[in-house]
């Protein structure tokens, strides 16, 4: 039976993507391991390769069509001895929902369409297809049966023939109503602004340029718009004086100089919030929707500002590495971050993050927690400002400004607190990450 090729979910957060140029054609005999299209996800442009083997049968989506969906069909692969009539009508469907609406004629063709045809493809409550077999669907229409409650044990999880006929009827009333509602109050809840026509006519009249957004764009507006309304936000702020972590620094660095190695103080602030996670187990945690998932590693995410974007790759067991190596690996990662060849698995995990906007000389703001993070540290600039010493004299200190923000499921107010002291406690005392 042909195979339908689904859009690849090329990264975690990729829920659609570009379909920039197919690498085949019709006719082409491919095999498991050859490249079949480029695709751009919400991180970068990324080569797909075909898992089974076989001949390409029929394409569905043209190279160049945006916004589609992951699992939507993109082209059919024909197993030995099959041909392009063994394909039928199952997956025409699959490019119409895709790139646009079907035209009313064929829309009233359908209409018309005899009672023993397949019903139409289904789709689930998010709006989203469900895949099953032509057979699949007439069976399930004449039994009453929601296919949205049927597991597929076919190809890609599609639903086949003895899917729905081991599906019992009552499954149809299966699907509680209690679902719809959070939907719909997430829908609800996800306030959206102006639309584009409108914000266009605020401002007839007046010159400007339209800018398209990348796929990357599209996703971190999506999720940081998300994180923004669905995360219970709190933050908490301290000043980190910073002249004895300058002193070692620069100590560091002069013995490190022969090896080419140069420490930068976001490495100690890496392994400052390393350690802090250690030393405040509790907050090293993330939400995982009904419950916390609580770590033993220390793995931190440092945001990238890349072309259209960004990224947070994660420096996994960052509290057992050395100083040079987090320097090494952050420099490695922020290097192919900017290049897009990072791998999903290198920016993807870890519990908690850093975005240091110091070296654009800001003195101080607050992050958005990126989901499902517990927490964000916003690494502002090293000033100099009079502080009053211990023995109550006026002197003059390096002061950087953080402000630590929390997800309040995860993490509460004094355990917040505890984390961000650990941290400041960590740079203010730099000899003490080396013990």
């Amino acid at each position: 039976m042909p195979t339908e090729i689904l859009m690849p979910a090329l990264s975690p957060t990729m829920e659609e993507g570009t379909l920039a140029k197919w690498l085949v054609k019709e006719g082409d005999t491919v095999s498991s391991g050859d490249l079949l299209a480029e695709i751009e996800t919400d991180k970068a442009t990324m080569e797909f390769e075909a898992v089974d083997e076989g001949v390409i049968g029929k394409i569905l989506i043209e190279e160049g069509s945006e916004g589609v969906k992951v699992n939507t069909p993109i082209a059919v692969l024909l197993e030995d001895g099959e041909s392009a009539d063994d394909i039928g009508e199952a997956s025409a469907p699959a490019a119409a929902d895709t790139v646009k609406e079907a035209p009313k004629a064929e829309t009233a063709a359908a209409a018309a369409t005899p009672a023993a045809a397949a019903p139409a493809a289904p789709k689930g409550d998010d709006g989203k297809r469900i895949f099953a077999t032509p057979l699949a669907r007439r069976i399930a229409a004449d039994k009453g049966l929601d296919l949205a409650n049927v597991n597929g044990s076919g190809p890609h999880g599609r639903i086949i023939k003895v899917d729905v006929e081991a599906a019992k009827p009552d499954q149809a009333a299966a699907a509680p109503a209690a679902a719809a509602a959070p939907a719909a109050a997430k829908g609800a809840a996800m306030a959206a602004g102006p639309s584009t026509e409108t914000v266009i006519k605020m401002y007839e009249g007046r010159e400007f340029e339209e800018v398209k957004l990348n796929g990357m764009r599209k996703t971190v507006a999506a999720r940081l718009t998300e994180a923004k309304q669905s995360v219970p936000h709190f933050y908490l702020r301290r000043d980190i004086q910073l002249d004895a972590l300058l002193k070692f620094r620069s100590q560091l660095n002069k013995q490190l100089e022969a090896k080419g190695v140069k420490l930068s103080v976001n490495d100690f602030v890496i392994k400052a919030c390393a350690l802090a996670l250690q030393s405040v187990p509790e907050a090293n945690a993330v939400w995982a929707g009904d419950r916390t998932l609580k770590f033993t590693a220390s793995d931190v995410a440092v945001a990238v500002a890349v072309e259209g974007g960004l990224f947070t790759p994660v420096l996994q067991d960052a509290e057992n590495k050395s100083l040079s190596a987090l320097s090494a690996q952050m420099k490695d990662l922020a290097g192919r971050a900017r290049d897009g060849k990072l791998a999903p698995h290198e920016y993807v995990g870890g519990s908690f993050a850093i975005s240091n906007l110091g070296m654009f000389g800001i003195d101080n703001f607050d992050a958005i927690i990126n989901p499902p993070h517990g927490a964000i540290l916003a690494v502002g600039a090293g000033v100099k400002k009079p502080v009053v010493g211990a023995d109550g004299e006026l002197a003059v200190a390096t002061v950087m400004s953080t402000t630590l923000s929390v997800d309040h499921r995860v993490i509460d107010g004094a355990l917040g607190a505890n984390l961000l002291n650990a941290i400041k406690e960590n740079l203010e005392n730099p000899m003490m990450m080396l013990a």
